[in-house]
């Protein structure tokens, strides 16, 4: 994460990448000095649920630590995947 809250995800969000991504994000954002942290996804490769499940849980983090959590650049798939689940509006993406 940079200095100005951007925390920048990358490569292929799945079962496998998942547990440490999580564990990783939740510790950055603990640790950020800036009151909204932005999640940049422009440089996901591909993601399956596991993706917005990590998403939704680091919006959890942030609210638990007093930070607001915003998306940028978010993958079509994962969009898709997001209508399907009824994740728009959670997530605040347009649909």
């Amino acid at each position: 994460m940079n200095a100005q809250g951007v925390m920048h995800i990358k490569g292929v969000l799945d079962y496998s990448t998942g547990p440490l991504l999580r564990e990783q994000g939740r510790a950055l954002i603990r640790a950020s000095a800036v009151p909204t942290v932005e999640l940049n996804c422009a440089g996901v490769d591909k993601s399956s649920s596991v993706g917005l499940a990590l998403l939704l849980a680091f919006m959890r983090d942030g609210q638990q630590y007093g930070k607001t959590v915003q998306l940028s650049e978010l993958p079509e798939d994962m969009r898709k995947i997001a209508q399907v689940c009824g994740l728009t509006e959670i997530l605040g993406i347009e649909p």
